[in-house]
């Protein structure tokens, strides 16, 4: 379940008690006439079950409580009440294939962003996984697939698509294509210096047959990008991140891009478009099937929401 705290001011406070009192999955209700101080107002809290807050979500909304009031929302882990039972099994659904959206948009907006934060790590994903080619080293590329950011904006673009939230698609696009190049720029350099000094001893970068998947496109490259992306999707709709890290383990997209830098570096550019055919293989893949799981989790909501007799 999640916890709701709204702040409402005095023209809709009657409203939204009477909204959350008559609504589906809503239990454990607490006014606080007047207790709000910035925005004035009552503070209304409840507790209310995942697959009912997006109807109850887009009510409070139409009350135009984002413009003087407020609400807000976070997860409860343990909920011991009879009261609570009853609104899950009054609400339609289960918990775990509920998508809340709105949270869902701003989580994925605020990974989507493009910050210093962002691309240092993008960078420093680049810059392990060019590491991980020049020494042939498997372990180090996987450290780079995880410490690599760039499936926030992925699942931006995903969601955005879904939503039509365009502003968000564009913040997603904006971040990768801006994010990548600075990063393989950044890489490209540490590489030229290190070869220039000596420090990088290779001089053909397929010789690291221990990473040689990396730039190697084949059909399962898009197969598993496609799972993953799906994997990826469902642990972030069902709030089950531990999830994510297998995702980032699976797919090729910070590495590819390495891989590609190295290669560039040496001249070895026929295998410089492979390792970036493969970065776009992989992107896309995540993206369509980011879409499909929501498209997917978006009809059977509506089919069932249809099927749901009024209580």
């Amino acid at each position: 379940m999640l916890h709701l705290r709204i702040i409402a001011p005095d023209h809709c406070a009657g409203d939204v008690v009477t909204l959350l009192r008559e609504a589906v999955g809503v239990t454990h209700l607490i006014v606080h006439p007047g207790a709000a101080v910035e925005p004035a107002g009552d503070l209304v809290e409840a507790d209310i079950t995942r697959e009912a807050v997006n109807d109850v979500l887009d009510d409070l909304l139409a009350l135009g409580l984002t413009h003087d009031g407020a609400i807000t929302m976070e997860p409860l882990d343990t909920v011991i009440s009879d009261a609570a039972v009853r609104a899950e099994k009054d609400a339609p659904g289960d918990p775990d294939d509920a998508i809340i959206w709105e949270e869902l948009t701003r989580r994925t907006r605020e990974d989507a962003t493009l910050s210093v934060t962002f691309v240092t790590f993008l960078t420093l994903a680049c810059l392990l996984a060019a590491v991980g080619v020049i020494t042939d080293s498997p372990v180090t590329v996987v450290g780079a697939m995880v410490v690599g950011p760039e499936f926030g904006p992925l699942a931006g673009i995903a969601v955005g698509f879904v939503r039509r939230r365009l502003d968000l698609a564009r913040r997603s696009v904006y971040a990768l294509l801006l994010g990548f190049p600075v990063a393989m720029v950044v890489t490209g350099l540490a590489a030229v210096l290190g070869e220039a000094t000596g420090t990088v001893d290779i001089t053909d970068v397929t010789s690291a047959d221990q990473v040689d998947f990396i730039y190697q496109v084949g059909p399962f490259s898009l197969v598993v990008a496609i799972l993953a992306g799906a994997a990826g999707m469902l642990s972030l709709v069902s709030a089950k991140s531990a999830a994510l890290v297998g995702v980032f383990i699976s797919v090729t997209t910070v590495p590819a891009a390495g891989y590609a830098v190295v290669a560039a570096t040496l001249g070895q550019w026929r295998v410089a478009a492979e390792s970036t055919a493969q970065l776009a293989v992989n992107m896309v893949g995540i993206v369509v099937a980011g879409v499909c799981v929501l498209a997917v989790h978006r009809l059977l909501a509506r089919r069932r929401a249809a099927t749901t007799p009024d209580l």
